[in-house]
């Protein structure tokens, strides 16, 4: 607006810089665009050393530069080429330094469902054939819960609300919390590991544990995406302890949730669901309290009067009492008298056996018996040597014998035994030739020959 009275050259507009241009026309895009969602395709895609994605986005009619950070890429389970078409979720910005308008890319997706809805619903339909989510291969939940394990980031929201929770209904509960990272590279890997180092403590017996809960608290698909993993699926199912998923908020569904034994829709509601309230058992235990002593004071009026009318009935016991006590002694009396009329009858009887069996002992019989034996002893002793001089003698006779025959006596006597060199005796000298080797053998040792001349 000019002043009345003055010309545009005395009040000319503002002058802005590059950088000021720029700085007030981004600030313009980002305060009125919130994060929105464009689809497009992918081309000029650019990852340098420092991890940055840089892309345009085009579709028929026009383009868009696009940058997304490496600590937004690195959720990402694939990398986009040129060519594939996406969804983006993105702000509105401008590069001040160039002035190039672009969005700033906070999540990125195939077109279509999405990669990770896609991979999700292939995993649940294979691990649904395999029948992992099977409700007859599920746990029951113990219905009372002494020490807890709790496998979830030590520092998140889920822990808070599960202790709170615990410390509210039921403080008596011990709880175990194995730490892990619930979302990020190695997540899964970390919650799988520690289902099965929790198995493996309680069955060592270093620590009992009644049920686990696996969980955390509410986020995208993708920052869920560890308890959508294959090997997290595994570890629950393979599972001993009773697991109970509390995965996100009540919308949010994974697959853990599907293979744990039990769903709760948020962790707090897991805490619930193992812990008994106090307050209730401290109604019912007052309760029952009451129903127990309106028992006892009616249990103890009935005997009171039942004890009434047996005393009223009840005669004074003396007289038959003093009746019984000497009707015992009476029968003390006689039970006393039969025993030695019965030990005398009994010992009787033993004189006149022991006296019929004395007369009929065998020891006459088993004396003579020995002193035949002792004869027929010496008898025996007295053949035998015979026997053994007659036999020693006939031995001696036959050995004489035949040393008499055998052919080392004949050597004994200075003749030889003459073989040639296949071993075989000579008997005849025509069976040699003149310069054959032969052997004789004598009484003491051999002699090697050859033949000089046969008549």
């Amino acid at each position: 607006m000019r002043v009345p009275g003055t010309s545009p050259a005395d009040n000319p507009p503002p002058t802005l810089t590059v950088s000021q241009l720029n700085r007030q026309a981004k600030t313009l895009l980002e305060s009125h665009f919130d994060f929105i969602w464009v689809e497009g395709e992918v081309s000029n895609f650019v990852v340098p050393s420092s991890g940055h994605w840089y892309f345009s986005l085009k579709d028929g009619k026009a383009q868009v530069r696009c940058a997304m950070f490496n600590n937004r890429n690195q959720r990402l389970k694939f990398t986009p080429v040129n060519g594939d078409a996406v969804r983006l979720r993105c702000r509105v910005s401008l590069y001040e330094g160039r002035g190039e308008f672009q969005l700033i890319v906070e999540h990125l997706e195939p077109a279509g469902a999405g990669a990770l809805q896609a991979a999700f619903e292939k995993l649940k339909a294979r691990l649904l054939a395999e029948g992992l989510f099977d409700p007859a291969r599920k746990q029951a939940l113990p219905t009372s819960v002494s020490q807890l394990g709790v496998i979830t980031s030590p520092t998140g929201a889920a822990i808070h609300d599960i202790l709170t929770v615990l410390r509210r209904r039921c403080p008596s509960i011990a709880v175990f919390v194995l730490p892990v990272a619930v979302q990020g590279e190695g997540a899964a890997g970390q919650i799988a590991g520690a289902i099965e180092r929790a198995n493996r403590w309680h069955a060592e017996g270093k620590i009992h544990l009644d049920a686990l809960i696996v969980g955390r608290g509410g986020g995208s698909l993708e920052d869920l995406w560890a308890f959508n993993e294959e090997v997290v699926a595994r570890a629950i199912a393979a599972s001993a302890l009773p697991i109970v998923s509390a995965v996100g908020h009540e919308v949010d569904f994974s697959i853990a949730d599907l293979v744990a034994d039990y769903r709760a829709p948020t962790p707090s509601a897991a805490a619930e669901l193992l812990s008994p309230d106090q307050r209730e058992w401290q109604q019912r235990l007052q309760g029952a309290e009451r129903d127990l002593l309106r028992l006892v004071r009616r249990k103890l009026a009935d005997a009171t009067l039942q004890l009434t009318h047996l005393r009223q009935r009840l005669k004074h016991p003396g007289a038959q009492l003093r009746e019984q006590a000497q009707r015992l002694d009476d029968l003390e009396q006689r039970l006393i008298l039969a025993q030695k009329n019965l030990l005398l009858r009994q010992r009787s009887s033993l004189a006149l056996l022991e006296s019929r069996l004395m007369s009929r002992s065998p020891l006459s019989r088993v004396r003579q018996l020995q002193r035949d034996s002792l004869q027929w002893r010496i008898r025996l002793d007295a053949a035998m040597q015979q026997q053994l001089q007659s036999k020693t003698q006939r031995l001696a006779h036959l050995a004489q014998l035949l040393d008499s025959l055998s052919p080392l006596g004949t050597l004994q006597r200075g003749f030889a035994i003459l073989t040639d060199s296949q071993g075989n005796v000579v008997r005849d000298a025509s069976k040699v030739a003149i310069g054959d080797e032969i052997e004789a053998r004598l009484a003491q040792g051999r002699l090697g020959l050859m033949v000089k001349h046969t008549t």
